[in-house]
């Protein structure tokens, strides 16, 4: 279930209002393309900027329009171990498939803070949770002790969405949790070393805009023809660093704008891709194969 190519949608907008039509068509665009699973309202979905109301319509679309088809995981984390409990309850209402569930970020619990905050959500509602650990934006890294521990104690967390950047994290996770937890790359750049150590799948950015090629790396591997999912990554990886010139997800959406893709600008506090970062964008689609406009 928790495998392959995962995509984190971008939250489209029109004129700074949700875009469902193309929330819709993004979805069915993915579909077509291999991919194993959808992750709405995450980072790259930008979800601190999504009102209740919008969280609510963007998870229900996205639910409806999959049918089943695809896993649907909902960003469902905060920094509030109530408030992310009430977020997680709705998930499940909405028919998610399971949770992500970002470290609590600005407060920097301790390790105990964060078995406990998770200990509670995994016992208080019935899904399965991945645990994102991504210390980038949380500031605080969730130690393999910790998940070690969590896995342990608590059925319901199936996976973890390794974004510390750290092989060696994922290589200590992946050891000594053993088949008990699936390992996905947070980070699509890492995606290929992180299947070299046992991880599973990705939740990809750049599948937003080339789907195919991000589930057939992954299915390469999975195969074990190594040496074609070599040669996907390397063609990749070019376009992945693109994505991330600039804050995520600000370059990806610039992207699906260009290839005719419903994206529209971020909210603020983010801001449309700059011009510079913008000609580096179109020169890396360009190389890619890909036909972008304006």
């Amino acid at each position: 279930m928790f495998s392959g190519c995962i995509t984190a949608l971008v939250t489209p907008f029109r004129k700074g209002r949700l875009d469902l039509g193309g929330l819709r068509s993004n979805v069915r665009f993915q579909l077509k393309n291999r991919v194993t699973g959808l992750l709405v309202a995450g980072s790259t979905g930008e979800a601190a900027s999504l009102t209740e109301k919008e969280w609510d319509r963007a998870v229900t679309a996205v639910v409806k329009e999959t049918r089943g088809r695809a896993l649907v995981m909902v960003g469902a984390g905060t920094n509030n171990t109530a408030k992310s409990l009430k977020t997680v309850r709705r998930a499940r209402q909405l028919g998610a498939d399971a949770v992500l569930v970002v470290a609590p970020y600005y407060v920097k619990p301790t390790q105990e803070g964060l078995y406990r905050h998770y200990r509670t959500l995994a016992e208080t509602v019935d899904i399965p949770i991945v645990v994102y650990n991504i210390p980038g934006r949380s500031a605080v890294n969730i130690q393999p002790s910790t998940i070690v521990r969590l896995v342990k104690d608590c059925p319901g967390i199936v996976a973890v969405k390794e974004a510390s950047g750290n092989l060696d994290q994922a290589t200590e996770i992946i050891g000594r949790c053993g088949d008990r937890v699936t390992v996905l790359s947070g980070d699509d750049s890492l995606t290929l070393p992180i299947l070299a150590v046992g991880g599973k799948g990705v939740v990809s950015v750049v599948s937003n805009i080339v789907p195919q090629d991000v589930a057939m790396m992954v299915e390469c591997h999975q195969a074990g023809d190594t040496d074609a999912a070599a040669r996907m990554h390397h063609k990749l990886y070019p376009l992945i660093k693109a994505m991330f010139v600039e804050t995520n997800p600000i370059p990806v959406k610039a992207a699906m704008d260009m290839l005719g893709m419903a994206a529209g600008d971020p909210r603020l506090p983010l801001v449309p891709l700059s011009d510079k970062a913008r000609s580096l964008v179109k020169m890396r689609l360009k190389r890619y194969g890909l036909k972008p406009g304006k």
